[in-house]
């Protein structure tokens, strides 16, 4: 029964997400607000909903492996995600038609992911309000980062399909009947990828992994299916920046997330008390986020394999990581 739950969880998140996709593109088109905002903001956090009550859960109950390394593995599953629909569009070249302004989204995602190394490394037990300082850090640097990002001008477009190839049909929609459905199919997300993380979770005890490894890999893969999905439909509709703004937002989005967790958790700080395995998965994640800058860096080139590289780098360094925190 836990694994027809499994199933049928994540089968209701894949049309969910898809949905979520869809609602998001037409308030892409028709507000001011644009594929990169919708992406980074409305797409991310949606998305995000079943992390955020699988790490508050994992908190409450004091499992703070699963907390933290949900939301680590998480955001290395993300570029992992991001660098696979990447190689599979290759020809498209995603990095140069999406904005070039998702470069400090990602620079804001690298430098709280060496944050969140940095505490994993030093391990202060000192809090304030209940909250560990590292975590009040994390929060601090995401709003001052969100603010400037915020601020940014837009660059010129870089979509540069052909007039002449074929449009991709999409329905018509007013924005009314679009915010509704983003909240509706928001609703949905979070009763199935909190049921996601339940039969994943339970899973994990019947194959006897460590939390560790369970919540970087098995329940951080699982909560991130949402994004995954909405990614993939985004990029079938030819909305680079929808794409891109929801695997980089929801990158961003979960570190604040596992930030807050720490004000769930009430036995100190929660950074200073997780495993030292965990510091695999975080390096790890910063390292493919500077992959993933390099790739946005990149002038074009006309050799699609050549234009590949920082996503091939990334698909290996996530095996290797996996492999690590495993071992580890």
């Amino acid at each position: 029964m836990v694994f027809i739950g499994f199933i049928l969880a994540a089968a209701v998140t894949v049309f969910t997400a898809i949905k979520l996709s869809e609602y998001a593109d037409v308030l892409s088109e028709k507000t001011a607000m644009g594929g990169m905002i919708v992406g980074t903001v409305l797409l991310a956090g949606a998305t995000s909903l079943p992390e955020v009550t699988t790490s508050f859960s994992a908190a409450v109950i004091g499992n703070v492996d699963i907390a933290v390394g949900n939301m680590l593995g998480s955001n290395v599953f993300n570029l992992f995600i991001l660098a696979g629909f990447d190689l599979y569009f290759r020809r498209k070249q995603i990095y140069h038609k999406a904005s070039s302004n998702h470069k400090y989204t990602a620079y804001l995602g690298l430098f709280l992911m060496l944050l969140v190394s940095l505490a994993l490394m030093l391990q202060i037990d000192y809090t304030i309000l209940g909250i560990g300082v590292d975590s009040f850090l994390i929060l601090i640097v995401y709003i001052a980062g969100m603010v400037v990002i915020s601020k940014m001008p837009a660059p010129p477009s870089n979509d540069d399909e052909s007039p002449d190839k074929p449009v991709v049909k999409k329905k018509s929609m007013t924005v009314k009947q679009a915010v509704i459905g983003f909240i509706i199919a928001s609703v949905f997300i979070l009763g199935a990828g909190t049921m996601l993380s339940i039969t994943g979770d339970q899973i994990a005890v019947i194959t006897g992994l460590g939390s560790s490894f369970v919540g970087s890999f098995l329940i951080a893969a699982t909560t991130s299916l949402p994004e995954a999905v909405s990614v993939f439909a985004a990029l079938r509709i030819k909305n680079a920046n929808l794409a891109v703004g929801a695997i980089l937002g929801s990158n961003v989005f979960n570190m604040t997330i596992l930030a807050i967790s720490d004000a769930v958790y009430q036995q100190g700080s929660m950074l200073a008390d997780v495993s030292m395995s965990n510091i695999y998965t975080a390096l790890g994640g910063s390292i493919l986020g500077a992959i993933t800058i390099w790739a946005f860096l990149r002038r074009r080139t006309s050799s699609v394999w050549v234009y590949s590289i920082p996503s091939i780098l990334t698909v290996v360094g996530y095996f290797v990581i996996t492999y690590l925190i495993y071992v580890g």
